[in-house]
């Protein structure tokens, strides 16, 4: 048996398939806990959807990370790397807070400030014909949030209150209809869907609110784009006796006697260690890394192969050689139609002719550093829209992930090209003429999501259903020393959910409640360790990995003045 870093078998005490945030959190929190831990990524560069690349050497997109909920003072994702020692490293920049998401439709426009009282207001403003519905929702949805976030900071025990045992497994479209509100009060509230990429008949009122309460607590964009974020845990990982290794794909875990017992390799190669976190997307987990019924129960491969994935999206990368008049520092939702629910149902039943949003996130506006991702006096933004499930859109009858070549694929350029043109146009209608200052244009559809990531379908969200509307596994399985994390389990959701979800798949493994004690301050890692950052430290030079740190071909900025410490 043969080992990539000369190691002998049993040389790592866990071992993470996937450097998502949420595996490179639970990664970071067990070596800081003294394991030997080995990171193996597919991919040639660490950091899942937080991960960035760059165009013309002057344009940087991030792929993932638009914006980030509750990172002040004693926010969560703060909290989860000041554990590590990794507070100073990550620094996040307010957006708006008098309104950090515009949400447009053809009839009303919302901006949606900080704290939950002044949503409200904001609603009742827009809406003053449904202000006691909205009331109503308002007051469930702050006291679900709020319980949640006790449950996830605190230690577990006592009785759930009334509003959860309610709420906790009706879907959106349940309480919209409790609260009686009309299809355009639904799309306002809704609007925001597309950070979860579900409809409110498929969305649990728990995901929803989650998910509003981050951001309520103010809006957040990393200094530096997103690969900072991946690039400060990796340093974490390194610098106490970690290692990554990008470019190395897990072709199965091993199990031996019912548990496990390590990974091979696609090319033979073999890690052995007591502990396997996969980060990998759950259904490929089971069906195929586990091998399936040889190693699991019929019933968990059963549900596995039936489990329903939330939809996936495509994402246009714009460049402009010129700065948008008068845009504030927030997101735009443009909803050309009023009527949520079936704007969602058209998407699920494979209609693209109108698309149901167009979600606008301008990274030049958000970043305080100056020229990270463009040029002075240039603009970056992406749009971002909800796409049918399943390959019959492209033009295609299976994916990357199990090999199919697409990339001209005259089908598949087809439905691109179509579909690049109609999120122009909806941008457009959104902030006005902008095409004749293109200087770069590039769209991301999710068969190239599936090529990078390997998720079922190029969905970026996990799993919409598992059994039943809304559930998802948890970070045990049935495989002794198998644990999950990452977007598919019930704590994943954008960055700050992945993030949480490591946590939570490292207290699992450690048997220690991490979360609540990083909450109340603890710190695992040990920042004396740290690396010091020269003045050309580059986070995508960072996240390649210590042995593939000066490979050739990574792509540089001309104008981006060094990054420094």
């Amino acid at each position: 048996m043969s080992t990539a870093t000369g190691g002998t078998a049993g040389d790592w005490d866990a071992i993470v398939v996937g450097s998502g945030i949420g595996g490179l959190v639970c990664a970071g929190y067990l070596v800081a806990a003294g394991r030997r831990v080995l990171v193996l990524e597919q991919h040639d560069v660490a950091g899942g959807n937080s991960h960035v690349f760059r165009r013309r050497r002057a344009y940087e997109f991030d792929v993932g990370v638009h914006y980030l909920g509750d990172c002040g003072p004693g926010g969560l994702l703060p909290s989860i790397l000041g554990g590590l020692g990794l507070g100073e490293r990550v620094r996040f920049h307010p957006m708006d807070p008098d309104g950090f998401d515009r949400i447009v439709l053809p009839s009303v426009t919302v901006d949606v400030p900080v704290g939950w009282p002044r949503y409200l207001d904001r609603l009742r403003q827009a809406l003053p014909a449904e202000a006691e519905g909205l009331t109503r929702y308002i007051e469930i949805c702050e006291a679900v949030a709020r319980t949640c976030r006790t449950n996830a900071t605190s230690a577990p025990g006592g009785k759930l209150p009334a509003v959860m045992l309610r709420w906790s497994r009706r879907t959106l479209t349940q309480l919209f209809d409790h609260c009686g509100l009309s299809a355009r009060a639904r799309t306002v509230l809704a609007a925001q869907s597309g950070n979860y990429g579900s409809a409110p008949a498929s969305t649990l009122v728990v995901a929803h609110t989650m998910m509003i309460d981050d951001y309520l607590r103010g809006a957040y964009y990393p200094e530096g784009g997103g690969q900072t974020v991946a690039a400060a845990l990796v340093e974490l990982l390194e610098s106490h006796g970690g290692t990554l290794l990008t470019k190395t794909r897990v072709g199965r875990v091993l199990v031996e006697h019912g548990r496990v017992a390590g990974v091979e390799l696609t090319d033979g190669t073999e890690f052995r260690a007591p502990v396997v976190v996969s980060n990998a997307d759950y259904r490929r987990t089971v069906l195929e890394l586990c091998g399936g019924n040889e190693n699991l129960p019929d019933a968990v491969v059963d549900r596995a192969r039936d489990a329903r994935m939330r939809l996936p999206t495509a994402v246009c990368y714009v460049a402009l050689d010129r700065e948008l008049p008068e845009q504030p520092n927030s997101n735009i939702w443009y909803w050309p139609n009023e009527d949520v629910e079936g704007a969602y149902a058209r998407v699920e039943a494979g209609d693209l002719d109108e698309l149901p949003f167009a979600f606008l996130s301008f990274a030049s506006i958000k970043d305080p550093v100056p020229g990270s991702c463009c040029p002075p006096g240039h603009t970056n933004f992406q749009i971002m829209t909800a796409c049918p499930p399943g390959y019959r859109h492209w033009g295609l009858d299976e994916g990357p992930a199990r090999g199919a070549r697409y990339r001209r694929d005259e089908a598949y350029l087809a439905a691109k090209n179509r579909l690049t043109d109609q999120m122009l146009d909806l941008a457009e209608a959104a902030i006005g003429p902008f095409r004749e200052h293109l200087v770069h244009l590039e769209t991301s559809t999710p068969v190239t999501q599936e090529r990078y990531t390997l998720s079922t379908g190029g969905s970026a969200y996990g799993l919409q259903s598992w059994g039943r509307t809304g559930q998802r596994p948890d970070v045990r399985t049935g495989i002794e020393g198998l644990f999950l994390t990452g977007q598919n389990i019930h704590h994943g959701g954008g960055i700050v959910g992945v993030a949480t979800s490591g946590a939570a798949c490292a207290s699992a493994i450690l048997d220690r409640a991490v979360l609540p004690e990083v909450c109340r301050g603890a710190i695992y890692g040990n920042p004396e360790l740290l690396p010091d950052r020269g003045a050309d430290w580059d986070p995508l030079r960072v996240s390649r990995g210590a042995k593939r740190r000066d490979a050739r071909g990574l792509a540089k900025l001309d104008h981006v003045a060094p990054a420094g410490s």
